[in-house]
């Protein structure tokens, strides 16, 4: 009776170790390598099944994370939170790398695709300040880092158009205190514009408006002298003819001034 006890136990141990092998067998035949995931990952993510793509790098990370595919894994898992709006999410993963791969061959985009995270949070000149000032920062970064990249060509032509709304918003605020009669602060905005904004296309108007201040300041000299640059930077401008039709405005009333005097002596 003891022995086919012994015997009956035996066998079970012997198959509890055939299905743990087994077991073990399955699992190990489950993990593939990381170029196997990578591939895996990355055909989800071409088929723009984000989801999926998301479950196979995040797994790839964590089975390898010292592999050349897990770093790519973290560049594309930023790639994806970009393309699902999800920025602010997306700028925590590229600075997440630029702080962590100092050498990454690819830097350049990292730093490049940070930028256009603020940058395609810029709604309206009126609101977004903020990004305005941080898609400048980091485009200034992306071509002084990387003169030669072919994100730097790019990331100047977002400059002008970033520059662009912040002209804007100095122009709507200068416009305000120029109707509001404060024509010292309306200066100043415009001033603004044509020095530190002169490349886009408000400048004309900027010194249009500047014209006027002088103007109703009764400093015609300025005046004139403001409608002189704009004549020359722009005479083809619909600015300068009214600039023009404004100094010509004050020479009639210079003339008519001067037949009173001369009346009254």
């Amino acid at each position: 009776m003891f022995k086919k006890i012994f015997l009956l136990y035996l066998l079970i141990l012997f198959v509890i170790g055939c299905s743990s092998n087994n077991e073990t067998k399955v699992t190990e035949d489950e993990i593939k390598s990381p170029e196997e995931i990578y591939i895996i990952a990355n055909t989800y993510f071409n088929n723009k099944n984000y989801e999926l793509a998301i479950l196979e790098f995040d797994r790839l990370k964590k089975l390898y994370p010292l592999s050349n595919e897990a770093i790519k894994a973290e560049l594309n898992l930023g790639f994806i939170s970009y393309l699902k709006l999800d920025y602010d999410d997306a700028i925590l993963k590229f600075e997440r790398m630029i702080s962590k791969y100092p050498s990454h061959k690819d830097l350049d985009y990292i730093y490049y695709m940070r930028a256009m995270c603020n940058y395609e949070q810029i709604t309206h000149h009126g609101l977004d300040g903020n990004f305005n000032d941080l898609a400048l920062k980091n485009f200034n970064e992306v071509i002084s880092r990387f003169p030669n990249s072919k994100y730097a060509k790019d990331s100047v032509q977002k400059i002008v158009l970033v520059k662009s709304n912040q002209a804007a918003k100095h122009l709507e605020i200068g416009r305000f205190y120029l109707k509001e009669k404060k024509y010292t602060a309306a200066l100043n905005r415009f001033k603004i514009i044509v020095e530190d904004y002169s490349m886009t296309k408000f400048t004309p108007e900027a010194l249009h408006r500047m014209v006027e201040a002088y103007y109703e300041m009764g400093m015609f000299e300025e005046s004139y002298n403001t409608t002189a640059v704009l004549g020359h930077n722009y005479p083809q401008s619909k600015w300068y003819e009214f600039s023009y039709n404004l100094v010509k405005k004050i020479d009639n009333e210079k003339s008519f001034l001067e037949k009173v005097n001369k009346f009254f002596n």
